[in-house]
């Protein structure tokens, strides 16, 4: 295996390298995502209203589509200081089992015990909450990941912690349930007979296996009717987008390190946190103009917001208790197919990278989970980790990028995201190596029930 003399298996910044604020690619987009609104007043959502939800300091973050760059508190850097910089991975390994003259990086975010990019976001939002005095906060996860990540934070500030696994996750994936219990969180299958959108969903789709929109609801309900507890969010929201931009700006930072530039860059997508954070700084010099790159978002062909999705005001939430957001959508009333992504099921897209789709500056395609699990596969025995599913949708993309260069004779520089490890994932590994996991593609006709439930007033076609 030949390896280039100046660029090293793994690039590692210094800690005095790590950024000391986050970039909030909005205050450089000529188009801003449109803003949350009231689903009574159908009005954009007021700061008032959103601090009922969620901490202050946190809406504030939402809400900031002009500041560029927001400081760290360093009580967070030094918690990122714990497990980053995390390393930037030249694929060697892949480049020649693949025999392509394309140079494959990754950005390895599963370097800490929730294993996954999440933990960049929760502790943010637990340091928040406990700033503002607290008592704990809900939220919801999927795969679980999100869902430990929070887990831990909380548990290093000392919050409580109320997690709504989707069902079919929480029964796929017993051991990152156990995590969390671990680290003190108290975890339920969603939808649940705990609360009041739970039975009502439960009671209109008997036997479901949840998604996160169902997930979020429970998870609303109990932190609005809860005194001293605020919900927090894993991804969509603007405020995630922002603490996840530490991936992309240490990303940038070690290519420049070694004067590489990424021709390709790609990432998984299911409501948008580690894309949005991969691509970040990459964006930014996108926006104002000093660079291009191709930017690819990958999402399963059993959930595909952007692929197949409407561009459109919608509920972020099965149980429509949350505010109207306009993303790429399925309707909030899709259920989507019990996949192994599960961090991926989500029926909508962050409404940032939303309106960056919609005008035209990054890209979207959607593969199937057989495929994914086959480079999943194909990754570990040459890279050796094995690659979370959700990460392993990036995995795929990239490597089919890189195989047109080995056809073309082009020397792309190819960029992705590894979200995280699969170590819990095993029952899904487990599925496809025997032979009985499947493609599940909806239909028009599926997709049409979701479109049929998306809020219709003026404005708001599509």
């Amino acid at each position: 295996m030949k390896q280039e003399s100046k660029i090293p298996y793994k690039i590692y910044l210094e800690e005095s390298e790590m950024p000391t604020s986050w970039y909030n690619m909005r205050a450089d987009m000529k188009n801003k995502p449109a803003p949350l609104l009231n689903p009574g007043t159908l009005k954009p959502m007021t700061f008032e209203e959103l601090t009922g939800v969620f901490c202050d300091d946190l809406v504030r973050q939402e809400l900031d589509d002009t500041t560029p760059y927001i400081e760290i508190p360093e009580e967070i850097r030094n918690f990122y200081r714990m497990y980053r910089p995390s390393p930037l991975v030249r694929a060697y390994c892949l480049e020649e089992k693949l025999q392509t003259p394309a140079k494959i990086y990754y950005k390895f975010e599963g370097n800490n015990t929730s294993g996954s990019h999440k933990l960049n976001s929760a502790i943010a939002q637990a340091y928040y909450a406990k700033k503002q005095g607290l008592k704990g906060v809900t939220t919801e996860t999927g795969a679980g990941q999100w869902g430990t990540a929070l887990s831990m934070a909380c548990a290093y500030l000392g919050l409580d912690c109320k997690v709504y696994m989707v069902k079919v996750s929480y029964e796929q994936k017993p051991f990152r349930r156990e995590v969390m219990r671990t680290y003190g969180a108290s975890v339920t299958p969603s939808p649940s007979m705990e609360t009041a959108v739970g039975r009502k969903i439960l009671a209109e789709h008997p036997g479901t296996t949840g998604s996160l929109g169902c997930a979020i609801s429970e998870a609303v309900e109990v932190a609005t009717t809860n005194e001293g507890y605020r919900y927090v969010l894993g991804s969509v929201l603007n405020q995630v987008l922002l603490h996840q931009s530490v991936i992309g700006l240490e990303s940038k930072a070690a290519m420049d390190k070694y004067g590489i530039v990424p021709d390709v860059i790609i990432g998984c997508a299911g409501g948008g946190s580690n894309l949005g954070g991969l691509i970040a700084p990459f964006m930014g010099e996108k926006l104002r103009g000093e660079r291009d790159y191709r930017i690819i978002a990958v999402e399963p062909a059993s959930c595909p917001s952007f692929t197949r999705g409407k561009f459109a005001y919608d509920f972020c939430d099965t149980g429509m208790i949350c505010p109207l957001a306009k993303m790429y959508t399925l309707g909030s009333g899709f259920i989507p197919s019990p996949n192994h992504a599960g961090g991926l099921r989500f029926h909508g897209m962050s409404t940032i990278l939303s309106q960056l789709y919609h005008d035209g500056l990054m890209e979207a395609t959607s593969v199937e989970q057989t495929a994914v699990f086959e480079a999943a596969e194909q990754f570990a025995r040459v890279e050796g980790i094995l690659p979370a599913p959700e990460s392993a949708h990036a995995i795929r993309v990239a490597m089919d990028e890189a195989l047109k260069c080995k056809e073309t004779g082009e020397e792309k520089t190819i960029l992705f995201g590894l979200t995280g490890t699969g170590y819990f994932d095993l029952v899904a590994y487990e599925k496809f190596h025997d032979g009985e996991m499947s493609d599940y593609i909806p239909t028009d006709a599926d997709l049409q029930k979701g479109f049929d439930g998306i809020p219709k007033f003026p404005g708001n076609e599509f």
